[in-house]
């Protein structure tokens, strides 16, 4: 699964357990990348800097809960 960007709208109604499943899925997502980046490269580094700024957005929308 590629990183996209998400937009607070669309988190700031799911459930604790929704955010933290997906905040896991994201971190694994750049765990990958960072690994692959520092083997060979990425082809599309911009992704890290998405995945964070999603996480920060999921993280934002479970303490407004």
């Amino acid at each position: 699964m590629a990183i996209e960007t998400m937009k607070y709208e669309e988190v700031k109604g799911w459930d604790a357990k929704q955010i933290d499943t997906k905040v896991e899925e994201i971190k694994t997502e750049l765990f990958n990348m960072r690994m692959q980046k520092a083997a060979s490269g990425v082809e599309k580094p911009h992704l890290l800097k998405i995945g964070k700024k999603n996480i920060a957005k999921l993280l934002t929308a479970k303490k407004a809960n």
